[in-house]
C-alpha cells in the first residue's frame, strides 16, 4: 500500500512539473514575442505612444501624424530656412501624403484583411488621420514611409487658470 501511495505521489509530482515546464515555455514565448515587438518598434522610424498595447486585439481609436507638415507650417519652416515654397505647393504635399497613406493602408491592412475605419482626416493645423483599428494591427503600420507618430485618441481637458483673488 505504501508503495502504491508513493507511486501515485510521484506520478502527481511529475505531472505537476510537466505542467510547470509547459508554463515556463509559454512564458518564454510570450517574452520572445514581446521582445520582437520592441525590436520592431525600435527599428521603425514610426514613434508609437508607449501607452498603446500593441499585442491587444481590442479595437482602439488612434491619431496618426504624418511626416509631412501642414501647408502653412511647411511654408513658414521653408521661409525660416531660406527656401522658397508656395502655399499651393505645400498643400499639394499634404494631399500627396494622404494619398500615399491610403496606398499603404491597402498594402498593410487590406491585403491582410484587417478591418479599420478612418474617422477623420486632418490637413490644416495637423496633418494626419484619426482611425479605428485593432491595436495589434498598428505593428503592420510600422513600415510606413508616411507616418511619423501614433497617439491614442483620447480627450484631454485642461483646468482653467486660477484667477488670483483681490488681495487687500
Amino acid at each position: 500500500m505504501k508503495k502504491c501511495y508513493w507511486s501515485v505521489l510521484f506520478l502527481l509530482f511529475m505531472m505537476y512539473m510537466g505542467g510547470c515546464q509547459e508554463n515556463i515555455n509559454i512564458g518564454e514565448n510570450a517574452y520572445q514575442n514581446e521582445e520582437e515587438a520592441v525590436k520592431e518598434t525600435m527599428n521603425s522610424s514610426v514613434k508609437v505612444d508607449p501607452s498603446i498595447n500593441l499585442s491587444s486585439k481590442k479595437v482602439i481609436s488612434v491619431i496618426i501624424e504624418f511626416k509631412t507638415k501642414p501647408a502653412q507650417i511647411a511654408v513658414l519652416e521653408a521661409e525660416a530656412k531660406g527656401v522658397d515654397m508656395t502655399l499651393e505647393k505645400a498643400k499639394e504635399h499634404v494631399e500627396q501624403s494622404h494619398q500615399a497613406f491610403e496606398q499603404e493602408l491597402h498594402a498593410f491592412l487590406d491585403d491582410n484583411e484587417v478591418e479599420y475605419r478612418i474617422k477623420h482626416r486632418y490637413k490644416t493645423a495637423f496633418n494626419g488621420v484619426s482611425i479605428e483599428l485593432p491595436a495589434s494591427a498598428i505593428k503592420r503600420l510600422m513600415g510606413s514611409s508616411v507616418i511619423s507618430k501614433i497617439y491614442p485618441n483620447q480627450e484631454i481637458q485642461l483646468d482653467p487658470p486660477i484667477q488670483p483673488s483681490d488681495q487687500m
